[in-house]
């Protein structure tokens, strides 16, 4: 059995401090080189997700990490010890992109040729594993999976014309033989299905195991914070149902961020997110967690969730969840619809941290529901921080007193966490709402035992002030300095 990566490096752009090894902000392509070895040597992550969506890509990432840290790679092989994973586009709704799946896929034979010359054989491949993201069926991953096989692997008996010889004896063998596909699961449509795409995926093959990706920032942004969290424990849940059927382990992913919103893991409190999602194998280490609190702090929490192994879910009432979940969804949707235009006018102040194209279009899976727009997750999650607007608090006045009696069981940590997250409330938020989102914020405060923080209302003012005045050359300045604050930017 190969080791199952516990923490997984990644590259979503949430973070406030640029790392010292980046030439300024954005990251560029060589910085994630850069990054890449860093994660591995100095913050000791066992993975590094490769993402070859929705941003311009270093197809050579092998090449590069062998060449220019020889000694720490002859120690630590890739694919063995160390696992470099791709990300690649899904054709289904990424159709300007889709042909970059295909590159994507024909980059790991190359990669295993420059392996196998680095470390003088052909035993481990150092790509052998890529995520597709937005999965909704098994054909999805199944597409992937055969196309590999069959045509990029496949065609290596094949010849150029009658009577030559095969692309084998001509360009060499192609390896490895076959690829390891991780759907990634982010609405909460399917990830209630999330089960059934996996025994669908493995009914006709014989694998030693099964990973899976669950997403926790676009189902919070599409349907509220706590919709996510409680959609998440109900899947977890069923793959562990599911693994216990199949008999084969079920190794679950789960992309959590530094703030509440998009996960709440930071450097802090990874012993109570490895306790709220007990049987998640990988935890998605992001870039806020990477770069915004001191390195010795950030490598400690790293060997803390490598050296915890995982263990069952705790159980949930999916039904009590569930009638939460569609309660919470539609309250916080009809604020978001009042809320986007100003959302999407302070996004425009948050500054990048990544070179990133924007997704096709935004909010639920076509990015468009009802005429709303959105920002991508961590400039939304900015933007309303950035105006003492927490993201948690909206559809929260929907919860009754049995809901708050159910979350004491089946989300132990949730009145300490949506009291964290109400700290960065500022009353002066009300000067850019309506009444009566405002009188529902004041309602979801009632369930929470908070205190403000004044440094960063302080920040918030400010840029409060600077909307209405539309005097707004310091905006992004003061959501950097809010956001060093909280120690994410979104």
């Amino acid at each position: 059995m190969r080791k199952i990566p516990r923490t997984m490096s990644t590259q979503h752009p949430d973070n406030v401090t640029m790392p010292f090894f980046t030439e300024g902000a954005p990251f560029r392509g060589e910085d994630e080189i850069k990054e890449a070895y860093y994660v591995f040597s100095h913050l000791r992550c066992d993975e590094q997700m490769w993402d070859c969506e929705g941003k311009e890509v270093d197809e050579f990432v092998i090449k590069k990490l062998l060449t220019r840290y020889e000694n720490f790679f002859k120690n630590k092989r890739i694919g063995k010890d160390l696992f470099i994973t791709l990300r690649a586009p899904n054709p289904a709704y990424e159709k300007s992109e889709a042909k970059i799946l295909l590159e994507t896929l024909e980059s790991a034979p190359r990669s295993y040729d420059t392996a196998r010359i680095f470390y003088g054989d052909g035993a481990a491949p150092p790509i052998f594993e890529v995520i597709i993201p937005m999965t909704t069926n098994a054909d999805i991953i199944n597409r992937v999976y055969h196309y590999y096989r069959d045509f990029v692997v496949g065609k290596q008996d094949k010849k150029c014309f009658h009577g030559d010889i095969t692309i084998r004896e001509w360009i060499g063998e192609f390896m490895p033989e076959a690829i390891e596909v991780i759907p990634l699961v982010e609405d909460i449509q399917y990830m209630l299905s999330a089960d059934d795409i996996v025994q669908d995926y493995l009914k006709d093959k014989n694998f030693p195991y099964q990973r899976i990706f669950l997403g926790r920032s676009d189902p919070a942004l599409n349907y509220g914070f706590l919709p996510a969290v409680l959609v998440v424990k109900i899947a977890l849940q069923r793959l562990h149902r599911l693994q216990e059927k199949l008999k084969i382990p079920i190794y679950p992913i789960l992309g959590v961020g530094s703030n509440l919103f998009r996960g709440n893991m930071t450097p802090f409190n990874v012993k109570e997110c490895l306790n709220e999602y007990p049987s998640v194998q990988t935890f998605t280490i992001q870039s806020a967690f990477k770069y915004d609190y001191d390195e010795e702090v950030v490598r400690k929490a790293i060997e803390t969730i490598n050296n915890q192994e995982r263990m069952a879910p705790a159980a949930i009432d999916e039904e009590t969840a569930f009638d939460i979940t569609k309660r919470l969804s539609s309250a916080y949707r009809e604020q978001i619809k009042e809320l986007a235009p100003l959302i999407g006018e302070i996004a425009w102040f948050v500054p990048r941290r990544r070179m990133r194209k924007l997704h096709i279009g935004l909010f639920g899976y076509s990015r468009s529901v009802e005429g709303i727009t959105l920002p991508r997750v961590i400039s939304f999650c900015a933007a309303l921080y950035s105006i003492g607007l927490p993201p948690e608090l909206l559809g929260l006045h929907a919860l009754t007193g049995k809901d708050l009696s159910f979350l004491k069981t089946a989300y132990p940590g949730f009145f300490e966490d949506i009291s964290m997250a109400a700290s960065y409330y500022n009353e002066d938020v009300k000067k850019l709402i309506s009444p009566k989102i405002a009188k529902d914020i004041e309602k979801a405060l009632d369930v929470t035992n908070y205190v403000e923080n004044l440094l960063h209302s302080e920040y918030t003012t400010q840029i409060i002030n600077a909307l209405l005045s539309k005097k707004e050359e310091t905006v992004s300045e003061n959501i950097i300095a809010a956001g060093k604050v909280r120690g994410f930017l979104g």
